[in-house]
């Protein structure tokens, strides 16, 4: 925060005048002392608080929080040091029929058991008061004297700057806890502030005690009880004057005051909410068993910083810039980083290496599971604090322990060092994906660059300024920009490109209507033709999904992108309405890609049986050509017998040549490795002998010897060379 800005000084006013003893009517069941009693007594009936009740318990705590993040005079962190010129005090006041100031600006005043004393003293409000006396104007006019007043602080910084003394500011900020009667009584209580606060500026001029007032902000919180309806409207931050600025918040008694006062202090002093949940506590009842739960803890808002430079880099795929692992409660107006409870294996705090180290202050101060953490914390134990994720390894960021007997929350470092190589681009966010769509994501760079902007008369005129307006198209951009390849099909298509680049343009011209239009039409074209569409096929087996398929994701996803820039603009509904009429196809249509994927689905059978058929008759060859090695086998042995006979051949001492040898007619084909081994051993046979003739010729491989007899003389011959007729 700046030197002295508006939340140096703070001044509660809480309406203490006689309407603000009606009850709330949000009651309080009495079960604290169900067990001690007995079987016949009578329960307790349920109570409810008043409306001064909710108001004192919800600024005290507003209070406690800001002296547990900020003490006096106290490091913030080991990552900020407040300087001898940033203090944030409080002055309290009750006001009825006169103002009572409960504490002073001096340091000795600002805790939270100065103020708990202060206000028993004051007591709950009169009924029997006379309402016309009382009123909350005399809390607001104290609160701007009160501000006037120069502080500790303030003195001390205008001594030390004795020549620039006039750059010590005087800023401050007014929260006014009332039950108002309507807008017009809101308006004359603003009114009031801002009278007082230009008479309280020219008393200021003329006196070295006083401050004038540069600043200030009128925080109005209206209370009325539940079940009633409200006769003052919300209205956010708006300028009454150059010196003072108005918001007035309209909220029923109890809870939602307590967590209207919750988000208020968050915002006024840069604070932010963590959730440490899966805490295990042992049951109170059970001792042997044990239950999770959940501590929200409130802090510096820079113990988060790391969450939103990451969301910032690594934007997700629909383009939700929001923190990682944040979630929203109360309608989304109040937001909490969680983090899981991981159990460290030592209590050596200085082994982590931290890059902060920030106060906290447990959000429900009073519940059993807070009051476990921080003494558990106090006992010189410290908890690792894990991001949930939903798939990968496990990511410690923060850990809380405690120092001189307060807690801190440290930041650790879980990203890699500035000394280290940079990582490869397979090591980001997307795992071990090395598809990233790189040259888009530089194209994505160019088109979002941000640029000076000087200030001109058309920059005011068009309504927002340069930041907010980069904001916006840096939000449209990236509603659906997904990170890799493999995850999108449109992106990938030269085709789909000029209705990619028009879509996320805030408002579409006629001209560029008719372009998007006409690149509609022809993908609708490409289908018809039925051409390829560049599916990635990483990580896939076989052929992929089929064409129609394929188009199919491709419409689902062209789909997607326009529905997230419809919202607010005709043409782009217009967009949205061709393609979804050019996807419901006619009857004469649906029936040609029925009959064509019919005709795809035989001709798939048919390749099938084609190949199921090759097979068969491969195994069928392969059987034949082991039996001629088998066959090759009997002939070495048959030789052997044979090589006696006066009319066998002398075998060749060289080597024949591989053409002279002939295999058998049923081996000739395609030449497989059963068909090499069998050729080379018919070679190493015929290096031994040359093969019979008559063997060549036989039909089942046998030949009958001394043919040429039986041709020329007519006999059959018979064993022992006898012949018969």
């Amino acid at each position: 925060m700046k030197m002295f800005s508006v939340s140096h000084k703070t001044a509660f006013v809480v309406d203490h005048c006689p309407y603000m003893a009606e009850s709330c009517r949000q009651q309080v069941e009495c079960d604290v002392l169900t067990k001690s009693r007995g079987q016949g007594m009578i329960p307790l009936a349920p109570v409810s608080k008043s409306l001064w009740t909710c108001a004192v318990e919800c600024s005290m705590e507003y209070c406690r929080i800001l002296y547990d993040v900020y003490p006096l005079r106290k490091l913030l962190g080991t990552a900020h040091y407040i300087a001898s010129v940033v203090m944030f005090q409080i002055n309290y006041i009750v006001s009825d029929s006169e103002f009572h100031i409960l504490n002073s600006w001096r340091q000795e005043d600002q805790s939270t058991h100065e103020l708990m004393s202060a206000l028993a003293a004051v007591g709950p409000p009169n009924p029997q008061e006379d309402p016309e006396c009382c009123s909350v104007l005399h809390g607001l006019v104290a609160a701007v004297e009160s501000l006037c007043k120069i502080t500790e602080y303030q003195h001390e910084a205008r001594t030390t700057l004795m020549d620039t003394a006039d750059r010590v500011a005087n800023r401050g900020r007014i929260i006014c806890l009332t039950n108002a009667k309507s807008d017009t009584h809101v308006r004359m209580l603003e009114d009031c502030v801002q009278e007082t606060i230009l008479e309280q500026n020219k008393m200021a001029a003329g006196s070295d005690r006083l401050m004038s007032i540069q600043q200030c902000e009128l925080v109005l919180v209206h209370i009325f009880p539940q079940g009633e309806d409200t006769l003052v409207s919300d209205r956010p931050k708006k300028e009454v004057s150059s010196l003072l600025t108005s918001e007035v918040h309209s909220v029923r008694a109890g809870r939602h005051l307590a967590t209207k006062l919750n988000i208020l202090v968050q915002q006024h002093f840069d604070l932010a909410s963590t959730t440490i949940t899966n805490i295990p506590m042992k049951e109170e009842q059970h001792a042997n068993t044990s239950a999770n739960y959940d501590v929200e803890l409130l802090h510096h808002r820079d113990a988060h910083l790391d969450f939103s430079l990451s969301s910032l880099l690594f934007f997700c795929c629909s383009g939700d810039l929001h923190m990682a692992g944040s979630t929203s409660r109360d309608s989304g107006l109040k937001e909490t980083v969680t983090l899981k409870w991981c159990t460290p294996r030592t209590n050596s705090v200085e082994l982590h290496y931290c890059t902060g180290a920030y106060r906290i202050s447990p959000t429900d101060v009073n519940s059993r599971p807070s009051s476990c953490l921080t003494n558990f914390l106090l006992n010189g134990r410290s908890v690792l604090l894990e991001q949930p994720r939903k798939s990968g390894s496990k990511v410690i960021s923060h850990m809380l322990s405690s120092h001189g007997g307060e807690i801190f929350l440290h930041v650790l470092n879980s990203t890699r060092s500035t000394l280290e190589d940079p990582p490869s681009i397979s090591e980001g966010c997307g795992g071990r994906v090395t598809d990233y769509r790189i040259t888009d994501f530089g194209e994505f760079m160019r088109e979002n660059r941000l640029t000076p902007v000087p200030e001109s008369p058309d920059t005011e005129a068009s309504g927002k300024p340069p930041a907010e307006r980069a904001k916006a198209q840096l939000e449209r951009y990236t509603r659906y920009w997904p990170m890799i390849i493999s995850q999108t099909t449109i992106f990938n298509m030269q085709a789909v490109v000029p209705l990619a680049n028009l879509i996320v343009k805030e408002s579409l011209s006629e001209e560029d209507l008719l372009t998007c239009q006409k690149t509609v039409y022809n993908l609708v074209d490409m289908e018809r033709k039925n051409d390829p569409l560049p599916i990635s096929t990483v990580g896939s087996r076989g052929k992929g999904p089929k064409r129609d398929e394929q188009y199919r994701t491709m419409w689902n996803e062209l789909e997607t992108l326009v529905k997230t820039h419809v919202a607010g603009s005709e043409r782009h509904q217009r967009v949205l309405d061709c393609i979804i009429a050019c996807r419901s196809k006619p009857p004469e249509e649906e029936e040609r890609k029925k009959r064509g994927r019919k005709r795809e689905d035989k001709e798939e059978k048919a390749e099938k049986n084609i190949n199921k058929d090759s097979e068969d008759k491969s195994w069928q060859e392969s059987e034949r050509l082991k039996g001629v090695v088998e066959r090759v086998k009997e002939e070495q042995g048959e030789s052997e017998v044979i090589k006696d006979s006066p009319d066998s051949p002398e075998p060749l001492n060289k080597k024949p040549r591989l053409e002279e040898i002939q295999l058998p007619e049923k081996a000739k084909g395609p030449v497989s490795l059963l068909t090499m081994w069998t050729n080379r051993i018919t070679v190493a046979n015929s290096r031994k002998h040359q093969e019979f003739a008559g063997r060549i010729s036989s039909v089942n491989n046998k030949a009958e010897l001394y043919q040429h007899l039986k041709d020329e003389n007519g006999m059959d011959l018979h064993e022992n060379g006898k012949a018969t007729r």
